[in-house]
């Protein structure tokens, strides 16, 4: 029988998100109250097997758990939503290798940990620099990022235990009840396994002795299998599993799915993920608009009102935004503040001034500073288009990126670049470039089949409409 998979969920995405999971046979453990009165569900302290939250620019979530609930929650992100992406860390937090030692800084020793990644040790934990092979753990400082922390200080971790290498009986300090805490720093010193100590995590003062025993004895198995595993396997390699992080982006499209989603359950108004994402004085008036609804007040009424509320917050022509390019990888790449030409429902425009000199990658000219860019798109377009002049006007050629449609922020335009482009140089005919890194996006498993070929196909039907334009003359 298949296990039943447990999630905890918390953040502005969570009502859609408690949906969704429920909908595809996890159970949602520690819900909020409000979680608990809008799905009726029962009180549950149980585990989880997968903690998701939000992101911490709201653009998103993060999600931790085991490699079957990780790669589960993967799978249904990317059947649910279009423009999703799912960047699943390539090491396992927690997880115990053997590495093999590259090099050394000052403060760091590098280690080849497998899995096209090497680990950074502080260099005072490295015992014996001039051994080829050394057990490191990965931390959970840094999550995510291209070079883990890694850590001697094995750490074997369960629901209500921690074994710790060479390390003593401790309780968690939100067990605050005295007599438990004895309790369990006498059990935890007749169960410490050989060489290893134990600290209970505040789950412990809620189970009977007899389920602590069981998990310590299975813990305990787990250092068997390490010692096993630390002797006969050829670095670099996995000696012990532990959790699976993976960052998951919503553009557009996918925070309007999450509404609908929302708005199954609870009064919602449009564009509920993408104002909650705003923070600030936009996230207080849609909670007091949500509120209103929620008291039976009209729903064109409550949304007019909300929106004459915010107006304020929301660039207009004339404004000056920050432009946040965000690539495949998560990657933000702030391309410099821009004035906004025109706004309105259907498009935007706006421009750029250069303020370094380089090379227009795909254009076979020289960037100066002082050149304009100036770029165009319609809301909910899947591509913008950028044409670049010197100072005195004339035409030095246009990109057009293929990317999610455009979010108007209050204070920045952002989308998520999908890599391929149609570069249309001053001198020749259009063309697609960068193919490869989408390619490559794909099978690192960024984003699911249905956006790789969307974009692919927008490229080439953008190139064969590139052909009819003229670009010199638009834009001036």
């Amino acid at each position: 029988m298949a296990k039943t998979l447990k999630a905890k969920v918390r953040g502005i995405y969570t009502t859609a998100l408690t949906k969704l999971l429920l909908e595809n046979g996890f159970q949602i453990v520690q819900p909020s109250q409000a979680i608990k009165t809008r799905f009726s569900l029962p009180e549950n302290s149980e585990p989880p097997d997968l903690k998701v939250k939000d992101r911490y620019d709201l653009q998103g979530v993060v999600a931790l758990g085991s490699a079957e609930a990780t790669e589960t929650f993967k799978a249904i992100i990317r059947s649910c939503f279009e423009d999703a992406l799912t960047r699943k860390w390539r090491v396992s937090v927690d997880g115990i290798y053997k590495g093999r030692l590259l090099n050394a800084d000052e403060n760091m020793v590098y280690i080849e940990i497998g899995n096209e990644t090497v680990g950074a040790l502080p260099k005072h934990e490295a015992q014996n620099e001039n051994q080829n092979e050394v057990i490191v753990q990965v931390e959970r400082k840094r999550i995510g990022r291209k070079t883990p922390i890694l850590t001697t200080k094995l750490k074997i971790i369960g629901d209500c235990v921690i074994l710790v290498q060479k390390g003593k009986v401790g309780v968690s300090l939100k067990i605050r009840d005295m007599n438990k805490r004895a309790e369990l720093c006498a059990l935890g010193k007749q169960l410490s396994p050989e060489g290893w100590g134990i600290i209970w995590r505040e789950p412990a003062a809620h189970k009977p002795n007899d389920l602590l025993e069981k998990e310590i004895a299975y813990l305990t198995e787990k250092i068997r299998i390490l010692n096993e595993n630390a002797a006969s396997a050829k670095a670099p390699a996995l000696l012990l599993e532990g959790s699976y992080f993976m960052d998951v982006e919503f553009p557009f499209a996918s925070k309007r799915k999450l509404d609908l989603l929302r708005a199954s359950v609870t009064s919602t108004l449009e564009g509920h993920h993408f104002y909650k994402s705003c923070g600030g004085r936009v996230s207080a008036a849609l909670e007091m608009a949500e509120k209103l609804l929620e008291k039976g007040q009209s729903h064109s009424e409550v949304t007019e009102l909300f929106k004459k509320q915010i107006q304020a917050e929301f660039p207009e022509e004339g404004s000056t935004v920050d432009v946040e390019h965000v690539k495949l990888s998560g990657a933000v790449f702030h391309l410099g503040y821009a004035t906004i030409e025109t706004i309105n429902d259907v498009e935007i425009r706006y421009c750029r001034t250069i303020r370094a000199n380089g090379f227009y990658d795909g254009l076979g000219v020289s960037k100066e500073a002082g050149d304009k860019a100036i770029s165009e798109t319609k809301l909910g377009e899947w591509h913008i288009t950028t044409s670049y002049f010197s100072k005195d006007g004339k035409w030095k050629g246009t990109y057009i990126n293929i990317n999610t449609p455009v979010e108007v922020y209050p204070t920045a335009i952002r989308y998520v670049d999908l890599e391929v482009d149609v570069c249309i140089p001053a001198n020749g005919e259009a063309k697609i470039v960068d193919l490869e890194k989408l390619e490559k996006a794909f099978e690192r498993g960024i984003l699911n089949k249905e956006l790789f070929e969307k974009a692919k196909n927008m490229a080439k039907v953008v190139a064969v409409k590139a052909l009819a334009e003229d670009f010199s003359a638009k834009f001036i």
